[in-house]
């Protein structure tokens, strides 16, 4: 039986919105959930709910805040994120799902649950809707600094996430550079590109910004600094755009009418780009399933994180990105 560790205590919104979540996934999927925090707390929230039978606490009683790293792992192994990697690590919990500090719950995965053998970096990935569907993004900002090997690595990883996962076949890999030409680009990604063309993926060649929206590939690769700053990048624009939209759409009754013709349509593209529709960043390369999930997640971003947690799970990513790796 699958069993999802969850941060209780990681968050903004914790621990209200994540027992929320939580208990939304075990009345509406049967997901058993693990829940790491206080103890009583956690009790009073869940106690008599739908869903709480499916519910099981471990007691935690240190909290790791939104703006402690690294350190903290090591200086509070009995915080709810510890103990839920913990679990992990175990084999008591299949996945853990935290939308705490991003930086100790990478932290977590690599010092508690540990690297799978052959990984030289763990990777975050985030998923970017695009108009023939998601594009997965790797590295969005666990490693600023890489080797050429360990790009390769990533594209390795994401494309067995994609095609394990996100059911796409023989997913296409693309670099993420300034410029299509092999020529083009800095020396880390011009020696990348002739290393992903001896690896047995479905390389596509380099790829310039513009191409991830146009769904130009299911998998874009690149270091974790200029993938951060295409992710936050994407999620300012899609802030503004809706922002203006509204604006306009409210400036006069005729605008007003056609906002309410549109609206089913505006609905839609809303959902595409919500973040709490796409649950949280699957963190690869270590050894269980890992989901950061956003630090403002509400009750659905983090029921969400969990249903892809147990997908993972179910789907051996784990597993399959070891094989990679001995091979």
């Amino acid at each position: 039986m699958i069993k999802i560790a969850v941060d209780a205590f990681g968050g903004d919104y914790a621990p209200e919105q994540i027992v929320k979540g939580a208990l939304q996934a075990a009345e509406q999927d049967g997901i058993r959930v693990i829940l790491t925090g206080n103890e009583t707390r956690l009790k009073s929230l869940i106690n008599g709910k739908p869903g709480s039978d499916l519910i099981e606490i471990v007691h935690a009683p240190e909290v790791i805040q939104m703006d402690e790293a690294a350190e903290a792992v090591r200086s509070k192994p009995n915080s709810s994120l510890v103990q839920a990697a913990r679990l992990v690590k175990e084999g008591a919990a299949g996945a853990l799902v935290s939308a705490g500090s991003t930086g100790a719950t990478m932290a977590a995965g690599v010092l508690t649950i540990r690297r799978i053998k052959g990984v030289e970096r763990p990777a975050i990935t985030s998923l970017m809707p695009t108009r023939t569907g998601v594009a997965l993004i790797v590295d969005v900002g666990a490693n600023v600094d890489c080797k050429p090997s360990q790009l390769v690595q990533f594209a390795q990883m994401g494309s067995i996430y994609a095609e394990n996962v996100l059911r796409i076949h023989r997913p296409r890999v693309g670099l993420l550079n300034i410029g299509h030409e092999p020529s083009k680009g800095n020396s880390l990604v011009k020696e990348v590109y002739t290393m992903l063309q001896d690896a047995s993926l479905n390389f596509v060649g380099n790829i310039e910004g513009r191409d991830i929206s146009a769904g130009h590939c299911d998998v874009v690769v690149c270091d974790g600094f200029v993938g951060n700053v295409v992710l936050k990048f994407a999620e300012g624009l899609a802030d503004a755009l809706f922002g203006m939209m509204k604006e306009e759409f409210t400036s006069s009754l005729s605008t007003k009418m056609g906002a309410l013709l549109l609206k089913p349509g505006l609905r839609e593209i809303k959902k595409k780009v919500d973040y709490t529709e796409y649950g949280g960043a699957p963190l690869l390369g270590v050894n269980g399933v890992v989901i950061i999930a956003h630090g403002g997640s509400n009750a659905k971003a983090i029921y969400n994180a969990i249903r892809v947690a147990k997908e993972g799970v179910q789907q051996n990513i784990v597993q399959g990105i070891a094989e990679r790796m001995a091979t």
